[in-house]
């Protein structure tokens, strides 16, 4: 069975063209990054915001932050997060907020911890 050496060269540039990272996988890397690495990814979620003149995303995730060591660097992520200056590609963070945190001391200590981002497109 013979390939069309067209399909081959379209294929081929599709295998080996950059792929670009979405704009929550941004966010969670700086995310993570403010969370020293230290929390584990529950949930996230997105959805569409408007204003009359701005358009852009509100992200919802849940952190979850496990043992000593994590629980202290998940207090340091609540205390820096509002003032943390975000570097998203195209994206201007205008509100980061902790919205949840819950502590848990049996069997391990642990912090789970809910914050809203609103996210606005910079173009």
């Amino acid at each position: 069975m013979q390939i069309d050496p067209a399909a081959q060269s379209a294929m081929r540039q599709l295998l080996t063209r950059p792929v670009r990272r979405s704009t929550w996988l941004h966010l969670l890397s700086a995310l993570m990054e403010l969370a020293e690495g230290q929390a584990e990814l529950i949930s996230h979620s997105e959805r569409a915001w408007a204003s009359a003149t701005f358009a852009g995303t509100r992200h919802r995730v849940v952190l979850r932050f496990d043992g000593g060591t994590a629980v202290e660097a998940g207090e340091q992520f609540i205390d820096g997060l509002g003032e943390h200056e975000f570097t998203i590609p195209r994206q201007l963070v205008a509100d980061a907020a902790v919205m949840e945190a819950s502590h848990t001391a049996l069997p391990q200590p642990c912090l789970e911890v809910t914050v809203e981002l609103l996210l606005l497109d910079d173009a």
